[in-house]
């Protein structure tokens, strides 16, 4: 049953709600096709990529149209970050995926830890 189309569009048009608010609907999906559709993990991030890329281009449309892109301060970061995820795509598929996931968590620990004691100076 959660194979169906009626199921994997309802759960598209919710994620991609949850994407349009900012609150990361593209993790949910590698959650919904590992958990539940059964699809190997590297599958799923490879999915969640192709997900991103149509949502991040019509929030940039709506962002740009309220004037809440400031380009002078985002393309600098944005073309080095698309070069280092070009130059470490490459390097993650030599690395043991234990070491990256290791990373990967002490990273998030780390923007939670900070997000729990960080107070914004008003």
């Amino acid at each position: 049953m959660l194979e169906t189309l009626p199921v994997k569009l309802i759960v598209g048009t919710v994620l991609g709600f949850l994407s349009g608010l900012g609150i990361g609907g593209g993790s949910l999906l590698i959650i919904w096709l590992t958990a539940v559709m059964g699809m190997d993990p590297s599958s799923a991030r490879s999915i969640n990529l192709l997900f991103f890329i149509p949502g991040a281009v019509i929030a940039i449309c709506f962002r740009r149209r309220q004037g809440d892109i400031h380009w002078d301060k985002v393309l600098p970061p944005a073309i080095a970050g698309c070069i280092a995820a070009g130059i470490f795509s490459g390097v993650a598929m030599k690395l043991d995926t234990d070491i990256i996931k290791k990373v990967f968590g002490v990273i998030l620990i780390g923007a939670g830890v900070r997000e729990v004691l960080w107070k914004r100076k008003t």
